[in-house]
């Protein structure tokens, strides 16, 4: 095999859609699952896109047995503009599209929409649910809180999620401005994708119990799952460059994540009860904004696109190439990869063939074979 291959979106989308419907997801929520997956690496977010077809899902379902592969979707509350979900750990990404639907349509109605979920699984990207709004005239928001990684500011111990917290705003340019990322410096998805090219870490992304850092990336996806490492939060080890500031809203996600729907929070998000693997009953939350009950959604997105245009067009540092806005990289390499499609290193093309044999998908014969 090639170190690294690139497969065609269509084919690895098809491929995805087929290992879901392999461990029982009903078709129509394969095709949800698969597009959020194909999304992020047509985004160029690789490290939450097929790279965790096996280990986030295939193996939670087959293996571990701590994700529903069909999921009941219910609605426990809801009020006007509101919504309280529980998904008895389904499928993440269809709870979480359900719930951006559910709060889309409330927006319609009342201006504003929000649902919450409770005891859900990894949604993949949380720009997916955000562009959702954005493609429907609406503004989004979206965060999820997750296992324990992140130690507080003054602290090591691994306590909160990555707990992304991303909004996502339409425009009038090709690309809506989302910023899809975590409260962490960095998160656990890329250092998965490090650990996969055999990388070592930056100095100050990930503390051990005694506050320095570590760098071996495949010691510390071990430590992390141990809770002998923590990541740091945005703005990095202490005060001095703001590590309270993302400390914060790391903390704001967790709370709208558990607190609302009385969720698993924290520790209770391990996965791990008594020396054995359960259910991480992930908590979500999701927010629409309707434009249109505020002002004109055309003059919206002007005025965000030009508020854009003047950040990029603004005085450079020397040196520096050009200056980008959030969703700008994305919306780039998408049109990079539009004919390339999903690179697969060494490490993941053996998880293709795993499943797909495992799992009797003949029909299919990968470009690195």
């Amino acid at each position: 095999m090639n170190d690294t291959c690139w497969v065609p979106f269509d084919m690895m989308e098809r491929f995805m859609v087929d290992v879901f419907k392999g461990v029982g997801v009903p078709e129509a929520d394969a095709r949800v699952c698969a597009d959020v997956l194909i999304t992020a690496d047509k985004r160029g977010i690789d490290s939450h896109g097929a790279g965790r077809l096996k280990s986030i899902y295939y193996d939670r379902i087959v293996k571990d047995r701590i994700q529903e592969p069909v999921t009941r979707f219910e609605v426990v509350r809801d009020q006007a503009a509101t919504a309280v979900v529980d998904g008895h750990n389904g499928m993440g990404m269809v709870i979480a599209r359900r719930c951006m639907e559910m709060a889309i349509a409330k927006a319609r109605t009342y201006g504003l929409g929000m649902v919450v979920a409770r005891n859900s699984t990894h949604y993949g990207i949380a720009g997916y649910y955000t562009l959702m709004a954005c493609e429907a005239g609406m503004i989004g928001l979206t965060g999820t809180n997750a296992r324990p990684s992140i130690a507080p500011t003054f602290g090591v111990e691994n306590m909160l999620g990555t707990n992304p917290l991303v909004f996502g705003m339409p425009t009038d340019e090709p690309f809506a401005f989302t910023n899809d990322y975590a409260t962490s410096i960095t998160q656990r998805g890329k250092i998965e994708l490090y650990a996969r090219e055999g990388r070592s870490l930056k100095q100050g992304w990930v503390i051990d119990r005694d506050g320095q850092s570590k760098t071996d990336s495949a010691a510390v996806l071990q430590d992390l799952i141990k809770g002998t490492a923590a990541l740091t939060p945005l703005g990095g080890i202490g005060e001095d460059m703001g590590g309270y500031k993302g400390y914060g809203y790391a903390t704001v996600v967790e709370i709208l994540s558990a607190a609302l729907q009385q969720g698993a929070f924290l520790k209770q998000l391990l996965g791990i009860e008594n020396g054995k693997k359960v259910p991480y009953r992930l908590g979500h939350f999701f927010m629409a904004v309707n434009v249109e009950a505020f002002t004109d959604l055309a003059a919206f997105k002007k005025t965000t696109g030009d508020i854009l245009r003047a950040l990029r067009a603004s005085q450079r540092a020397p040196g520096a190439e050009r200056i980008y806005t959030c969703g700008e990289k994305e919306y780039r390499v998408g049109l990079e990869r539009k004919d390339k499609g999903v690179p697969l290193n060494a490490v993941l093309q053996k998880e293709m063939l795993a499943m797909r044999d495992e799992l009797g998908l003949k029909g299919y014969r990968f470009p690195f074979e």
